[in-house]
């Protein structure tokens, strides 16, 4: 299984922190995004952005990242600060 994690706006649009996605062979980071894409409006509101940042096992990394069971994901907006 892998552990997809939403921050910011991405878990208000949502309405979801948190869920699990069985693995499988050749997925990732944006095969996963796709899928999460197919659940709908809200899905697509909320990741369907270029905006959108990914990060693998706490580490922010590329849409062509391999996923594979026992991997962490987080989707979350740019972050700025000052």
């Amino acid at each position: 299984m892998i552990k997809v994690l939403f921050f910011a706006q991405i878990r208000e649009v949502t309405g979801c922190d948190k869920l699990e996605i069985e693995a499988s062979e050749g997925l990732t980071a944006d095969g996963l995004r796709q899928q999460l894409l197919e659940r709908g409006d809200k899905w697509q509101l909320a990741l369907g952005s270029a905006n959108v940042l990914v990060a693998v096992n706490q580490t922010l990394s590329g849409w062509d990242t391999a996923l594979t069971s026992g991997d962490e994901v987080a989707f979350f907006p740019p972050v700025t600060g000052g």
